[in-house]
């Protein structure tokens, strides 16, 4: 298994990295994707990756942090290292009042800026977002910009059959975390039975959403991406092996990496 998003940095994970990536070697999860979220981590994320064959990472701006200024040029110099396959997380957060959706989506806007320019300069790669209760807005942002669909994945799914729909049809890609596995969301694991096999990953947006049976475990970690795999599958009614194998090279070609074995 492959954990296409997690945040190593966050201190939960970070002051025990060593021992998070070894626990998820022994569960047979042999590589991770460490997320930024502002220019506060990116370049930790970027340390990581450096020092841990087994982990890459991502450069962008969390709609969270929008309100502060961010260092666009930083963001994609890291962008531009080897060990950085994707840009983001970004987006838009419409669950809490701040930052104000102003400041989002300027943010958001700029981030953009950064890639389209960062892509006629032959740097491409695919983007991660982070969309709460904003889909219709935030597609609203993307339509009018010239990135393919294909290169979107929206990571996290918490949302309705009918919103993975409006995303499906749009063209990108659904990531699903711990909150498939919750009996409190059926509508998530109903979304899930909607995904094309060939657009569809599985993460754990740790230290957040330990996914059943370990609901209760705190932090959440990379070991226990293969548990909502194996709901996925369950789910789905695909053989385990199959799925894994599936959503493993889904990882590969979408984030143009090779995992390890």
């Amino acid at each position: 298994m492959f954990d296409t998003h997690c945040h190593l940095t966050f201190p939960d994970l970070h002051e025990q990295v060593e021992a998070v990536l070894s626990r998820a070697r022994e569960k047979g999860v042999l590589g991770a994707i460490t997320v930024a979220t502002g220019c506060h981590d990116a370049p930790s994320c970027l340390d990581l990756a450096h020092r841990f064959p087994q982990v890459w990472c991502t450069s962008g701006v969390h709609p969270h942090q929008a309100s502060e200024t961010a260092d666009w040029n930083l963001i994609r110099r890291i962008a531009e290292d080897p060990k950085c396959v994707a840009w983001g997380e970004l987006g838009l957060d419409w669950h809490y009042p701040d930052p104000p959706r102003e400041d989002q989506i300027k943010c958001l806007e700029a981030h953009l800026d950064v890639i389209e320019s960062a892509r006629d300069d032959g740097l491409e790669k695919p983007i991660v977002v982070h969309c709460r209760k904003s889909l219709d807005d935030l597609l609203e942002v993307f339509r009018k910009r010239d990135l393919p669909p294909d290169r979107f994945v929206f990571h996290c799914f918490t949302g309705t059959p009918e919103e993975a729909a409006t995303i499906i049809e749009f063209g990108s890609w659904i990531s699903f975390t711990g909150v498939v596995t919750f009996a409190s969301a059926p509508e998530v694991a109903e979304a899930a039975k909607l995904v094309p096999l060939d657009r569809l990953m599985v993460e754990t947006d740790s230290p957040f959403l330990s996914p059943e049976p370990v609901r209760k475990i705190r932090p959440n970690e990379p070991a226990h991406v293969a548990l909502i795999a194996r709901f996925l599958a369950s789910l789905r009614g695909v053989d385990y092996d199959s799925f894994e194998a599936m959503v493993d090279a889904n990882a590969a070609r979408f984030f143009n990496l090779t995992i390890p074995e």
